[in-house]
């Protein structure tokens, strides 16, 4: 029992750490930045899982809840590219190109965080993931210094939503360890005024 209550201790601590800042894209606030997670790729095309996050971000910028969308994934190797699919995607369903910008090195949550603040100077952002990640999502962005509001997109209880949420309880134990010691992501490089620039041409 011991042993159980310590393996849940890190995604508890991840679900107080998001507190009431978690809703659905009715509740979020209106801000400049909605930050989309990388969920994976089909045939170079996005995962339902993904397709279902930029759903969400593209009806938060259709109601005017963001100005600007980051989308921050995988492209470790020249055949698979998170970005540009989650980019082609969210034209398709009307965000304006030079609304979206990308990040690259996006390789998981953390890092996807601490580039969102020191790479591209997001300060505040509404995430969008899944039910079973959002809570983590956004606990580790507070962490890395960006005020953030979590939507968590609604899935039917599949097989991939069940191992999601039991690969949550993995997860949740790096992450508490990333949140304490907040160690620079895998690739961080200069800055990027991808965001500023993007929002100066929302303004215009």
């Amino acid at each position: 029992m011991a042993l159980c209550v310590l393996a849940l201790l890190p995604a508890t601590w991840m679900r107080l750490g998001a507190g009431d800042r978690v809703g659905t894209t009715a509740d979020a606030p209106a801000g400049e930045v909605v930050m989309v997670f990388g969920a994976g790729l089909w045939k170079g095309r996005p995962t339902p899982y993904l397709a279902h996050r930029l759903d969400a971000a593209a009806e938060l910028y259709r109601t005017g809840k963001a100005k600007v969308v980051l989308v921050t994934g995988d492209n470790s190797r020249v055949e698979y590219d998170e970005p540009d699919a989650m980019r082609t995607y969210l034209t398709e369903r009307g965000v304006p190109d030079d609304r979206i910008v990308s990040d690259y090195a996006g390789f998981d949550s953390w890092d996807s965080c601490v580039r969102a603040k020191k790479i591209f100077g997001v300060d505040r952002a509404v995430l969008v993931s899944q039910g079973f990640h959002i809570h983590r999502a956004t606990t580790l962005c507070r962490s890395a210094g960006i005020d953030a509001y979590g939507v968590g997109v609604d899935e039917p209880r599949d097989a991939t939503w069940y191992y999601g949420g039991a690969r949550e309880l993995a997860a949740s134990g790096k992450a508490a360890l990333e949140a304490l010691f907040r160690p620079d992501p895998h690739f961080l490089g200069p800055q990027e005024g991808g965001v500023a620039e993007a929002l100066a041409s929302a303004g215009r």
